[in-house]
């Protein structure tokens, strides 16, 4: 989540070979590769299976604030607003639109890292939000409670963005009030190498779909999807959401993303501690303006954080096909990405690990993956046929890689053993407790 930190670079853009540049500005050509994890929870009061309103004595607010214990300071957007995020070091505890509770984490060289600071948040968010009557809850989607009475949080950006994302597409609200993801973000050494990593993540997303496929329920229903998360998705925006065409079709590079960035519309425009939106996409705001001033770099750096294509670039790579998970599995998530991409020839293979799929074809097994996890067809098999080598040449990766991260790994393999996307489980414990505060007691962290 981005804090929408005050705007530094107000440098007129002269032209689209300066959006280009900041790509190539974010390369590491030397010194270590780092991951960081993103990993959202659902939060109930125990009890309980409403969401958790901003305000009052069990509200986020409170939570947020509760961290102070740990050493957190407050981030608001503006001293008379209120609390919208904690920050401590690298660490950042922010909120989504719908309360969703968010640890953007600090970055390191190994997945364990990762995985020590995600087990040692959950042990303070356990003991913030048991003082306060509330438990989080690793689920992809929210199980339970209509859209219509959900909260909302008082972030700036989610005022303007619920007009304007809004119009966008049916699903816009389901994605910001009741999902809940993990994801890992990556760096690159140049270009090539970016090419490379978008290239092998983008195949292998239905895949990660499949295996961290857990949010099969809405509005207390089965929804015919494992993940219905990735299926909302589908419906938020077509213009930045998706897989873009040029990862698809073999002409992916730094360009290629800003070309289709460009084309996307602004979400909001900020001028001078206003939120505004303008009807425009970036190219037209580019090229004209609005309101007689002239596009600046900041704008384009909050454009970026708008995009949500399954596979995003910022400064980072940032990995985003998996619903929110248990520790073990975000831990995994990380553990899985290392040793595809940060070791050569586990992403050569991954690269060719599936057969080569044409732009539609990729997007149908995308969906496939979004109704059936594992068992999503592809050729004359399954994805579950590929999990098993997926994890695999992963852990080959991590063990040509510094560090202790295979481990990781262990859930992963016994999800690809097994042939069962974690949504089954999800499912099965569904029918068999039908008090929805105990049916949440079994995924709570």
């Amino acid at each position: 989540m981005s804090l929408d930190a005050k705007q530094t670079e107000q440098q007129p853009i002269e032209n689209k070979a300066e959006l280009v540049r900041l790509l190539r500005d974010a390369e590491r050509p030397t010194g270590p590769l780092l991951l960081g994890l993103e990993h959202e929870r659902l939060m109930f009061p125990k009890g309980s299976f409403a969401p958790v309103p901003y305000e009052g004595d069990q509200g986020i607010g409170r939570l947020l604030t509760g961290f102070k214990t740990f050493g957190f300071e407050e981030y608001r957007e503006a001293p008379d607003l209120p609390v919208i995020a904690m920050q401590r070091g690298k660490e950042t505890l922010s909120l989504e639109p719908g309360g969703q509770f968010e640890l953007s984490g600090s970055p390191f060289q190994t997945a364990r890292e990762a995985h020590d600071e995600n087990l040692r948040h959950i042990r303070e968010l356990k003991q913030v939000a048991g003082g306060l009557g509330l438990r989080a809850v690793a689920l992809g989607y929210r199980p339970y409670f209509e859209l219509a009475e959900m909260p909302w949080m008082p972030k700036t950006r989610y005022k303007v963005m619920r007009e304007t994302l809004g119009t966008r597409g049916t699903h816009a609200f389901d994605m910001m009030l009741m999902t809940a993801t993990g994801q890992v973000s990556l760096d690159w050494r140049d270009e090539a190498d970016c090419v490379r990593k978008v290239t092998a993540s983008v195949r292998i997303s239905p895949l990660l779909v499949a295996l961290f496929a857990n949010s099969p329920l809405a509005q207390g229903k089965k929804t015919g999807f494992l993940s219905y998360r990735s299926r909302v998705w589908n419906d938020v925006d077509p213009a930045r959401c998706g897989y873009p065409e040029a990862m698809l079709d073999g002409s992916f590079s730094y360009s290629a993303y800003v070309e289709w960035a460009l084309d996307a519309p602004l979400l909001f425009l900020r001028r001078e501690g206003q939120y505004l939106a303008p009807k425009l996409t970036f190219r037209q705001f580019l090229a004209q303006g609005f309101e007689g001033k002239r596009a600046v770099h900041s704008d384009w750096v909050d454009h970026l954080s708008t995009l949500f294509p399954e596979v995003r670039l910022k400064k980072i790579v940032e990995i985003r096909a998996a619903d929110a998970n248990d520790a073990a599995m975000t831990g995994a998530l990380a553990a899985l990405m290392r040793g595809v991409l940060y070791d050569g020839r586990s992403l050569d293979d991954a690269t060719r690990l599936l057969p080569d799929l044409k732009p539609q074809e990729h997007r149908e097994l995308h969906s496939a993956a979004q109704r059936e996890g594992l068992d999503a067809k592809i050729g004359g098999g399954t994805l579950a046929d590929y999990a098993v080598e997926l994890v695999r040449l992963a852990g080959r990766g991590l063990k040509r890689l510094s560090g202790d991260d295979a481990p990781l790994l262990d859930p992963l393999e016994e999800i690809a053993a097994s042939r069962r996307s974690p949504a089954l489980d999800v499912l099965e414990h569904f029918e068999k407790e039908k008090r929805p505060e105990a049916f949440l007691g079994r995924f709570e962290l």
